[in-house]
C-alpha cells in the first residue's frame, strides 16, 4: 500500500483527487527545486484557514449559548493558534509526507511549527475542494473534539500549555516540545510521564492518566519555574 494510502486511512478521509492531497503537502520551497512540483500549498492554506474558522465557530456557537462574542473569539483563538495546529499535524504524521526543498529538510522543516500548521490548513482546503463543506467540517470536528471538550464550561479555564506557549514565544520563536518519558501500568490504569523542552532545555515534568494530562502537568511545572 502506498504511503498516501496509509496517510488517508489515518486521516479518515479518502481523496477523489490525489493531486489535491499532493498539493496540500507541497511546501513553497519544493517548487524551486530542479524538476520540482509546479504548485505549492499556499492557496489551499488560505482556503483551509477560512473553513477551519467557520467549522469551529459554528461548533462553539452551538455548544455554548451563554458565551459572548469575546469568550467565543478567545476560545477559538486557543484552538487555532500555530502551536495547536502544528500539534494536530504531528498527531496525523503529516510532516513525514511533506514535499520540501533539500534546504528545508536539512533545517528540520518537517517538524517546524509554522510549516506544519500551514500544511494542516492546506489539507483542510484540499478536503473542502475534494469533498465539500460537510466533509471538511466532519474532519475538523473529529480532529478538534478533545480541544472543544476542554472548554465545556469556561473559556478562561486554566490553560497552562497555552500560557507557557505565549510566555516562551515572546522570547523565542523556537517551538515547544513535549516528550513522553514513560508509560506504565495496565491498559485500564495507565500512568504517563512527560517533559516539556524549549531551547534545548527541559523546563518541567508532569504525570497523569493520559498523555495530554501529563503534558498539562509538565507545562504547569514549567510555568511555576519560570515565574519563580
Amino acid at each position: 500500500m502506498a504511503d498516501l494510502d496509509l496517510f488517508q486511512i489515518r486521516l479518515g478521509y479518502t481523496f477523489h483527487s490525489l493531486a489535491l492531497l499532493r498539493q496540500a503537502l507541497t511546501h513553497a520551497s519544493a517548487v524551486a527545486e530542479p524538476n520540482g512540483p509546479r504548485e505549492h500549498n499556499q492557496r489551499l492554506e488560505f482556503l483551509g484557514d477560512a473553513v477551519l474558522q467557520l467549522s469551529l465557530s459554528g461548533a462553539l456557537y452551538a455548544a455554548h449559548p451563554m458565551f459572548d462574542e469575546g469568550a467565543l473569539t478567545k476560545t477559538r483563538a486557543r484552538l487555532v493558534n500555530e502551536a495547536a495546529l502544528a500539534d494536530r499535524a504531528r498527531e496525523l504524521g503529516l510532516g513525514g509526507h511533506l514535499m520540501l526543498s533539500r534546504g528545508e529538510m536539512t533545517n528540520g522543516g518537517r517538524d517546524r511549527a509554522s510549516i506544519l500548521a500551514d500544511a494542516f490548513e492546506a489539507l483542510l482546503g484540499a478536503i473542502y475542494l475534494d469533498g465539500g463543506f460537510e466533509a471538511v467540517q466532519a474532519f475538523v470536528l473529529r480532529e478538534f473534539a478533545e480541544g472543544l471538550a476542554d472548554f465545556e464550561s469556561d473559556p478562561a479555564a486554566d490553560n497552562p500549555k497555552g500560557e507557557l506557549q505565549e510566555l516562551l514565544q515572546a522570547r523565542s520563536p523556537e517551538p515547544i516540545e513535549y516528550r513522553l518519558l514513560s508509560a506504565s501500568g495496565p491498559d485500564h490504569d495507565r500512568v504517563f510521564e512527560c517533559a516539556v523542552w524549549h531551547g534545548g532545555m527541559e523546563l518541567g515534568q508532569g504525570r497523569g492518566r493520559s498523555k495530554k494530562v501529563a503534558e498539562t502537568a509538565a507545562a504547569r511545572a514549567a510555568l511555576t519555574r519560570e515565574r519563580a
